[in-house]
């Protein structure tokens, strides 16, 4: 009887470890899984966030010499048009991000800055320019130089970077919304981010 006894305890306690195992083994696949889910959906995200703007501008360009004093000058001007294309861009692929696994908890240390690109089309009116002062390469320059200085003050003034950054808030956005739906949680600079990430982001 003693001996039926212990082989029922015995046999209980195997199957009770058994299912301990395959329950911890179970837990451990569902987080991997998560963990990678979560991994490919920034991957899938890791693209150029690309805001679009078209500005004009229209500069004029003089230079003078003297040639003998004050009394005679070479002078040389132009009148240019500008059309540029500027985009203004985010890299996702440069987020850095760390996943605690035991915590359940997506960090995102750091955020890359925007990427300010503008190309410009330039068009040249009314070149003159006087025998002894002839328009040469570093005139170009100076224009390209000045012209590149006036769009980017433009671009500051405009809403360009301000629609960039909220895309760049609508896909951060998904990272919540997948973290939430997992259980996770989502943390930006150590602090937990409930659900209002444009307000971290604000202050940052």
């Amino acid at each position: 009887m003693k001996k039926i006894v212990i082989g029922v305890i015995i046999t209980l306690a195997v199957v009770l470890i058994f299912r301990s195992c395959s329950e911890e083994r179970k837990k451990k696949s569902i987080l991997q899984e998560n963990s990678m889910l979560i991994q490919q959906q920034i991957d899938n995200v890791s693209k150029l966030i690309v805001t679009e703007g078209h500005f004009a501008e229209v500069y004029t360009y003089k230079d003078s010499q003297e040639l003998f004093g004050s009394l005679i000058t070479a002078d040389k001007k132009a009148l240019v048009v500008v059309n540029a294309e500027v985009t203004v861009a985010y890299d996702l692929s440069k987020i850095d991000f760390e996943m605690d696994r035991d915590s359940k908890t997506l960090y995102i240390k750091t955020i890359p800055e925007p990427e300010v690109k503008i190309n410009p089309d330039f068009e040249y009116y009314d070149v003159t320019a006087d025998y002894f002062n002839q328009f040469n390469a570093s005139d170009y320059n100076t224009i390209k130089t000045n012209v590149n200085s006036a769009l980017f003050k433009k671009i500051e003034a405009s809403p360009l970077k301000t629609n960039a950054r909220n895309r760049l808030i609508s896909e951060l956005q998904k990272f919540y919304i997948l973290t939430n739906s997992m259980g996770w949680s989502l943390a930006y600079k150590d602090r937990i981010i409930n659900q209002d990430l444009n307000q971290i982001l604000t202050e940052d």
